[in-house]
């Protein structure tokens, strides 16, 4: 990471990562003490990225468990897909104005997320699905939009880790992301929207389902108290 960059948002950085990349889960508990030791720094440091992350929407706070990672609701969800249609189908439409390299980006992402479904190792056919989508938002060549986008799929990726099914419900979006970015490479930018906005469609409505079949519509009050730690396993570079 750029050294120049405050050490909270570097730390806050890493742990958007760890969510994205599935290695945070909903309900884990984020524990002051030991995440700043091991990511050497101060817990002051620390709270300041936690509460970032907390008005990323990524994390929050309960009583008598302190800062745990969010649980999300539908309505968390129908903001992530609103968000989601208006860059993501304008990133399509701005892709006239792109260099070869940035497609070249772009068809990398798909081509990870191919290799991952190859092997079946779904947690890693997930991020690189979702990176597909952050590549194409970058088509906009916006430096906020993509920061706003890191945190978009971050949760998004807090309502994949409910799925009941990891494979099935990974496995048939490597190929629609293939034909997307095969469009907006060879310039069908009319047939790519079109497919994207069924496709998240699609996605939005299995998101919903599995939403409410885990009974996350409650007031952030009254949700179970069942709590997860911190995978002390999981360790990158801060």
């Amino acid at each position: 990471m750029n050294d120049q960059v405050p050490v909270g948002e570097r730390v806050a950085e890493t742990l958007r990562r760890r969510i994205t990349e599935g290695h945070l889960a909903p309900g884990t508990q984020l524990r002051d003490v030991a995440l700043a030791a091991e990511l050497g720094v101060a817990r002051h440091t620390l709270r300041s990225a936690l509460r970032l992350l907390e008005y990323e929407g990524l994390l929050t706070y309960q009583m008598h468990k302190g800062v745990i990672v969010k649980t999300l609701s539908t309505l968390d969800v129908r903001e992530i897909y609103r968000v989601r249609r208006t860059l993501e189908l304008s990133a399509i439409e701005h892709s006239a104005l792109v260099t070869e390299a940035d497609l070249s980006r772009l068809d990398a992402t798909v081509r990870a997320a191919e290799l991952a479904l190859a092997g079946q190792e779904w947690n890693r056919v997930g991020t690189a699905s979702l990176r597909f989508h952050q590549a194409l938002v970058a088509l906009l060549g916006s430096s906020t939009f993509d920061q706003l986008f890191r945190g978009v799929l971050a949760q998004l990726r807090l309502a994949f880790a409910l799925m009941p099914d990891e494979q099935t419900w990974q496995s048939p979006w490597i190929s629609r992301d293939r034909e997307i970015c095969d469009l907006v490479c060879g310039g069908g930018r009319d047939s790519a929207k079109a497919l994207l906005w069924q496709y998240l469609d699609d996605s939005e409505r299995g998101v919903l389902d599995v939403v409410r079949r885990n009974g996350t519509e409650v007031p952030k009050s009254n949700q179970p108290n069942s709590v997860r730690q911190v995978p002390t396993g999981v360790r990158q570079e801060v």
